[in-house]
């Protein structure tokens, strides 16, 4: 009976102890501590190429993963590869989290592919003193010339419709842009695409469409009044609180933004798009084809050196695959590749600066036309090209100086070299006899006699016969 009441007792306090335990379960076991929320801040500072897309695109998937609220693109940029632009729009346009483009700090600007970024964005925003515009595709050809005031335009290719002006039937079509097809080609398709991010957004689609057509500008109050963007923040807290309750479009679901009092995680680039911003820029990626072309022409004129060889199939691979990736003319890479051969060549085929001269012409004509893009950033500095340039032109003249240098000098080998020298008589002769020159006994002929161990001059040479005469006429 003990054991009964004992065994019943455990069992009660067992009982009694499980549905603490079960709540204890469901409360932490630290005080409460509910995890922040949380937006990440990606900045893209400078011109836009592939390691900035990247960055952003990477970002854009660690914000999600991270569960931030939102993004924040914060820009100051004169533009960049339309590549790349277009593939930061398309993650921007399928990320799950709205994304907030913030032209900041003042002073800063979003010109070019930073515009259309920013309509492209959930939420476009610009602090004080910056501005926005100038989004034309840069040229690819010869600009158009400029037509006098009042000149009518030329009418439209045939198959091309000529758009009536504002106040007429078709108000929003846009006049003829002058030049080639190809250029109207490039503007048409840029002012379409900016269109339609500008009514996805539901943002001023005209003035974008001024900003590629007439690359117009506007300043950050400008704009707030445009409608082209919709909020003027001094700074990110400001920004955060004066979007806060905002409702955005994501696919076909609306979301409130809830920004107040969010903690900003700010996402630097790793090191791969470290890296790659490096090799891609475009005077890297031309100092390490240079590197490389030289070290393999060095290493396939000496080889077995194996370093030169070593260092500069590596340059040279790095170097493509930054061209792979960056609007590579190639036949600037071509004419790059053969100016550099034809000045090397002139060391080893000297040619009188023939062959230098015409490989600087092709070198630098090459590097002037190396990339297709008049982006900011995104050129190779003048400056580089007429250091490596001057530095090419003085190996050249160099090589010139030498070679027309060793034209003047005597001949000192061969039977060329023979003629001028002085020899010794080995024996007493008048007309004919023998004389050493060169640890050699030669046949000899002399118009005046000569006398054994005399000094003689050769004249000239012919067959194995020399002529002299005594080199010192004292003797005679």
């Amino acid at each position: 009976m003990l054991a009964t009441t004992r065994g019943r007792a455990t069992c009660t306090a067992v009982l009694a102890f499980v549905p603490w335990a079960l709540h204890a379960s469901d409360a932490p076991l630290a005080p409460a501590r509910a995890l922040p929320a949380t937006a990440t801040v990606l900045d893209i500072d400078g011109a836009i190429g592939p390691a900035t897309s990247r960055y952003v695109v990477r970002g854009l998937a660690q914000a999600r993963v991270n569960g931030s609220r939102l993004v924040v693109l914060r820009l100051d940029t004169p533009g960049g590869l339309d590549s790349s632009m277009r593939e930061i729009i398309r993650a921007i346009l399928a990320s799950p989290i709205p994304v907030v483009s913030y032209v900041a700090p003042p002073g800063a600007r979003a010109a070019s592919a930073g515009t259309y970024i920013l309509y492209a964005s959930h939420v476009a925003a610009m602090a004080p003193a910056t501005n926005l515009g100038a989004a034309t595709p840069v040229s690819i050809g010869p600009e158009a010339p400029s037509r006098p005031a009042g000149e009518p335009q030329p009418p439209p290719p045939k198959g091309e419709s000529q758009p009536a002006s504002p106040k007429g039937p078709a108000a929003s079509a846009p006049p003829v842009v002058p030049g080639s097809t190809l250029e109207r080609k490039v503007i048409n398709d840029a002012v379409a695409y900016i269109r339609g991010l500008a009514e996805l957004r539901g943002r001023n689609a005209d003035w974008a469409e001024q900003a590629v057509r007439g690359a117009a500008s506007l300043s950050a109050n400008a704009a707030l009044r445009e409608g082209v963007v919709d909020v003027v923040a001094r700074d990110l807290p400001d920004l955060l609180s004066r979007i806060d309750g905002r409702e955005v479009r994501i696919g076909q679901r609306v979301v409130k933004l809830a920004t107040r009092g969010v903690t900003l995680e700010y996402l630097e680039p790793d090191w791969r798009t470290k890296l790659l911003a490096v090799i891609t820029h475009p005077t890297v990626a031309y100092g390490l084809l240079l590197l490389g072309i030289y070290g393999l022409l060095f290493e396939g004129y000496n080889p077995g050196v194996a370093l030169p060889g070593v260092v500069g199939a590596v340059s040279l691979l790095i170097a493509l695959f930054a061209f792979q990736i960056l609007s590579v003319n190639v036949g600037g890479l071509a004419l790059v590749a053969l100016g550099v051969a034809m000045i090397v060549a002139e060391f080893f085929f000297p040619a009188f600066g023939s062959l230098g001269l015409g490989g600087l012409v092709a070198f630098v004509v090459g590097s002037l036309i190396l990339f297709d893009t008049d982006v900011p950033g995104m050129n190779i500095g003048l400056p580089v090209i007429a250091a490596v340039a001057t530095v090419g032109g003085l190996v050249v003249l160099a090589m010139s100086w030498v070679a027309s240098r060793s034209l003047r000098r005597p001949v000192v080998t061969g039977i060329q070299g023979m003629v001028g020298a002085t020899g010794e008589a080995i024996e007493d002769f008048s007309a004919r006899g023998r004389v050493r020159y060169g640890g050699e006994i030669w046949n000899a002929q002399s118009a005046k006699p000569v006398t054994c161990g005399q000094a003689v001059r050769i004249v000239r040479v012919e067959g194995l016969t020399i002529w002299i005469e005594p080199a010192d006429p004292a003797r005679n």
